[in-house]
């Protein structure tokens, strides 16, 4: 394995090294701008989302300098033996859509505490849709001194299951163009901010199907056949 950062858990270490072949090998990750991810401190990393892989993708991609925890949806907890590993992981269960006050309050003792927390302003995959910002990661970066905000934008993760076509999968680490959580600005305000400069950089793009689907979800016409 590359370079794995200080105090990263083995739960998570392990986690990595079973994804590293898929996304690194096969899907021939290529990284830019880690040197803007803080070694230490509170942070917050913010990330379209358009594949299940996306998550696995930013882990790795951060590793050597960072332990990325997620908000995840609580629902994986209830896959058998999958609850323990993301516990091992430090992921954080959040019930999406019912305002979860105990997630909430967890993410912020754990960034209190100096911890580096992966969050998706849009709050699931897209699915080809266009979604609202949640202000949950302007809440965040609003009530703990001293988080830093970086976005992040994946690409390729929706290839990668596309066999045999080879996947291009490429994370990227950017501080926002408009700064940090600015005074007088919501956190909504701030959520729709890192969202639009996110998905400026890293469109929609449907996860797992053809590119015939794709271009049927976009409303373009299949090509003529040539005379």
């Amino acid at each position: 394995m590359s370079k794995v950062a200080p105090g990263v858990t083995r739960t998570y270490r392990v986690a990595m090294a079973v994804a590293r072949p898929i996304i690194r090998s096969w899907g021939r990750l290529e990284v830019e701008g880690l040197e803007h991810l803080p070694e230490s401190g509170p942070v917050l990393v913010a990330a379209n989302h358009d594949s299940y892989w996306d998550p696995l993708a930013i882990g790795l991609a951060g590793l050597p300098r960072r332990q990325i925890q997620a908000l995840a949806k609580a629902e994986l907890w209830s896959t058998p033996g999958l609850g323990p590993i993301l516990n091992g992981m430090g992921q954080i269960p959040i019930d999406r859509g019912k305002g979860d006050a105990h997630a909430m309050d967890r993410a912020l003792a754990e960034l209190a505490d100096g911890a580096c927390i992966g969050i998706f302003p849009e709050g699931t995959r897209s699915r080809a849709r266009e979604l609202r910002a949640r202000a949950g990661i302007g809440r965040l970066a609003q009530d703990v001194d001293g988080t830093r905000v970086v976005c992040c934008t994946v690409a390729g993760t929706v290839d990668v299951i596309r066999v045999p076509k080879r996947p291009q999968v490429r994370v990227r680490f950017f501080p926002p163009e408009g700064g940090q959580i600015q005074a007088g600005e919501s956190p909504a305000e701030f959520s729709v901010r890192l969202l639009a400069e996110i998905r400026r950089e890293a469109p929609i793009v449907p996860s797992g199907r053809s590119k015939e689907a794709n271009r049927q979800l976009a409303g373009e016409e299949e090509p003529e056949d040539a005379a």
